[in-house]
């Protein structure tokens, strides 16, 4: 969980099995849930910032699909060990946590990624990024892998959730990282795209809101970048302990 801006808080937290409760509509992890109920998707939150904005972060965002949850799977590598799931590239969300002004409603995405092999075993560069259009979302994907090949792709979704693979605009430089993260992202020729927003700023990662153009249509959307080479480091890794602690022994009270 991160919540961005002078206030945000960052909340990431390793547990073990015995925090884990799981059924067909419902997946818990200690104090915190994702539920699908009457067509949406309720996450309930309580958790604890991590250095250095400590506190708690609890509340509830309600994830509201605009179109039937898509069955589409991109396959990441050629041995599918890694794969993209947009479950609903294009929703409603509202959120209601428990912190002044941190009540909004807006556009959002439920996606996720699954793999059987850590992300730095196949990859060097991640770039990712999710725009909303007029009719629907686009996502795009600059992937480079550890073998040398490269996965440089895109997806429109329509006003009815179907999916159509693209060929995405040429890549547009961005400034580099506050780490020194080079990154770009598809804009019709011509464009200069611009972070409008900085969200988080690691030095192996970097998630920001950033306005491009597509096929003429500007748009503002999120970009992320994750340097691979940078995150297997030795000397990264362990710096990881201080913003993601582990809690093996949390045990459900009932």
């Amino acid at each position: 969980m991160a919540t961005y801006g002078p206030r945000g808080r960052f909340a990431m937290t390793d547990r073990g099995r015995t925090a884990l409760r799981q059924t067909r509509d419902t997946f818990t992890v200690g104090p915190s849930s994702l539920q699908w109920k009457d067509g949406k998707l309720i996450i309930d939150i309580d958790e604890r910032g991590a250095l250095p904005a400590l506190g708690r972060v609890r509340g509830r965002i309600t994830v509201t699909p605009k179109t039937p949850l898509s069955d589409v799977e991109m396959p990441l590598t050629e041995d599918g060990a890694h794969i993209w799931r947009p479950f609903a590239p294009t929703c409603d969300i509202d959120v209601d946590l428990e912190e002044k002004d941190w009540q909004w409603t807006g556009h959002g995405y439920f996606d996720a990624n699954f793999g059987t092999r850590a992300l730095e075993q196949d990859f060097t560069h991640w770039s990712w990024g999710r725009f909303p259009r007029e009719t629907g979302s686009s996502c795009f994907y600059d992937l480079r892998r550890v073998d040398g090949s490269r996965l440089k792709t895109g997806v429109d979704f329509d006003a009815g959730g179907a999916a159509h693979l693209v060929t995405p605009p040429p890549d547009a430089p961005l400034r580099r990282t506050g780490w020194g993260i080079s990154r770009a992202t598809p804009a019709d020729p011509g464009y200069q795209p611009r972070q409008t927003e900085p969200m988080l700023d690691a030095p192996f990662y970097c998630r920001s809101v950033v306005r491009t153009r597509i096929e003429g249509h500007e748009t503002t959307g999120v970009h992320e970048v994750l340097d691979l080479t940078r995150f297997r480091s030795p000397l990264i890794k362990p710096m990881l302990a201080v913003r993601v602690p582990r809690r093996s022994r949390w045990v459900f009270k009932t």
